[in-house]
């Protein structure tokens, strides 16, 4: 059988691979446009923060390593322009001669990938002006830096790439502004959790600037100056990092069927609206797990794992398995501070119909008395119904990546809080608390779905709901400037300069002595107490 794969990143060589594993027999072809292969793509602002020292070991695989390797015929500088169902051939012009041809197929892959959005603005093609999507721009990038002196930088876009490449070039002592056209930077997390990140990117020498729209790039030969909807900033370099599009304009009149944004629509084996065509990685849409909607996941996680099913479907005609989707997982490191998300936002568990409840907790990630023990804070979002896992998102110093794993694994599983409340996860003080901080905020959102804790978000905490509250602090010492501080070692009744309807604000630094507080103030009788979720750690308390 021959089988030709249009791509050879991420998805394209793990279909590719897969493929020969599963059957030496098949003929096994990549065409990619590029000189490069199987480079990692996610790598590159690590090479241009001389994390990653060498070009060479971004790329994972040579062409001629990789056919050696697994027995796959590549052929690079191939433009693939048309894809002919009928015939079962694709058209491609060999960049190298512009010698146009025809390659056959029994089975067709598209991983054709994505590119990045060149916005149509003035200035946009002069020196110093980067996108990042190959080895070559990260080469060019910290070339950049190196030899022209680069000392100001504006990265325009705020997602996961655009904070990655922010931050490796704030290592190298780039002063770094970030724009934004959004509410928020870090796209998937809720807006209190992206507020608090831009927060602290400001501490670290990093600004963000959102809803502002990049309107020109200024400069005679080499850029001067950006112009935005906000004002104007001086910079040396510009990084693009605005989006990017599915590479699918070569599929019009094939009859494959797209979406609205352009990418591939696929069934659960990936296969598209033609049988023997299927489509993988950063040019296909797949679905929410959770919702089951259409959702486009342009990572390379997702590129791997689609690709090995779609490779055991290619092989296994009676024994084909369903992609079971995303949840939109993310990581990602910004300086002093790792982020990571799965499963919906709050906002969006609302929006699809759930009746959401969520708990925002600050948990030790490891014992409190070990060298260089942190926090995490952590919101996560079940259905108060059901009381199912919808999402969590996690920020902190610490291995924020296994706090969300295990939030990815009861989400896939269908789990309940209740499920997932005990379970027996490691603890050593070197790793973890005895009650595992996953653990503990499961159960703090366990307390307030039964009504034990009582609480304010932040969210509604920042919108005023508090007004007309008096707020306690219940810190180990005073933490909040013009709040009343309370010993709680020493409250073992009432305390007499409050009324027991009065409307008291409970705060402590992260929250468990607050709600440790509510809990006596219940005993004693008072009726309207609330907790600040997150504590001072997460909330700017004002009085």
């Amino acid at each position: 059988m021959k089988v030709l794969i249009i791509g050879g990143v991420a998805a394209g060589t793990k279909v590719a691979a897969k493929l020969k594993r599963e059957n030496r027999s098949y003929e096994v072809t990549v065409l990619t446009k590029s000189k490069d292969i199987s480079y990692a793509g996610c790598g590159l602002p690590y090479y241009v923060g001389k994390v990653i020292p060498e070009r060479s070991q971004l790329i994972v695989n040579t062409p001629e390593s990789f056919s050696n390797l697994t027995g796959v015929s590549v052929l690079t500088e191939i433009e693939v322009t048309k894809v002919n169902p009928a015939e079962k051939t694709v058209d491609v012009i060999d960049l190298k001669t512009q010698e146009t041809l025809k390659y056959e197929y029994d089975k067709l892959v598209i991983a054709s990938g994505a590119e990045a959005i060149k916005p149509p603005i003035d200035g946009v093609n002069l020196k110093n002006v980067f996108f990042l999507r190959t080895p070559d721009d990260a080469v060019a990038i910290r070339d950049a830096v190196e030899a022209d002196g680069i000392k100001r930088a504006v990265v325009v876009g705020g997602g996961y790439i655009g904070l990655e490449i922010a931050e490796n070039l704030a290592e190298q002592g780039v002063r770094i502004t970030v724009i934004d056209m959004a509410e928020n930077i870090l796209p998937g997390f809720d807006e209190e959790f992206a507020e608090y990140v831009e927060n602290h990117l400001a501490d670290q020498g990093i600004m963000t600037f959102t809803k502002t729209k990049l309107e020109a790039i200024l400069g005679e030969e080499k850029v001067e100056k950006v112009q935005t909807s906000r004002r104007a900033f001086k910079a040396d370099a510009v990084i693009l990092s605005v989006g990017i599009r599915a590479n699918t304009d070569f599929l019009a009149d094939s009859g494959i069927e797209l979406m609205p944004n352009k990418t591939i629509k696929v069934n659960e084996y990936l296969q598209t609206n033609i049988d023997e065509i299927y489509a993988v990685g950063d040019c296909a849409t797949v679905t929410n797990r959770i919702t089951n909607e259409p959702a486009w996941s342009p990572m390379g996680s997702t590129a791997n794992i689609a690709g090995r099913v779609a490779a055991k479907n290619i092989a296994g005609a009676d024994t084909k398995i369903g992609y079971q989707g995303v949840l939109g997982t993310a990581i990602v490191k910004l300086p002093e501070l790792n982020a990571a998300r799965t499963g919906l936002t709050e906002a969006a568990a609302v929006q699809a119909g759930y009746n959401t409840v969520s708990a925002v907790a600050v948990v030790d990630d490891k014992a409190h008395y070990y060298p260089d023990a942190s926090s995490f804070i952590v919101k996560m979002i079940a259905d108060r119904e059901t009381k199912k896992l919808l999402g969590m998102q996690v920020l902190g110093k610490g291995a924020v990546d296994k706090m969300v794993d295990i939030a990815v694994t009861a989400i896939t599983m269908g789990a309940t809080l209740p499920d997932i409340e005990n379970m027996d996860l490691a603890y050593a003080p070197p790793f973890s608390t005895a009650i595992h901080p996953f653990s503990h905020t499961v159960n703090v959102l366990l307390n307030k779905i039964s009504g034990g804790f009582e609480t304010i978000t932040p969210a509604a905490y920042a919108n005023g709901e508090a007004e007309g509250y008096k707020v306690i602090d219940a810190s180990i010492n005073p933490s909040v400037d013009g709040a009343v501080y309370v010993d709680l070692a020493k409250v073992n009744g009432e305390i007499t300069e409050f009324a027991k309807d009065e409307k008291l604000l409970l705060v402590c630094t992260k929250g468990k002595r607050a709600y440790m507080l509510q809990n006596r103030l219940k005993y004693f009788g008072y009726t309207n107490t609330l907790v600040l979720e997150g504590g001072s750690t997460f909330n700017e308390v004002k009085i």
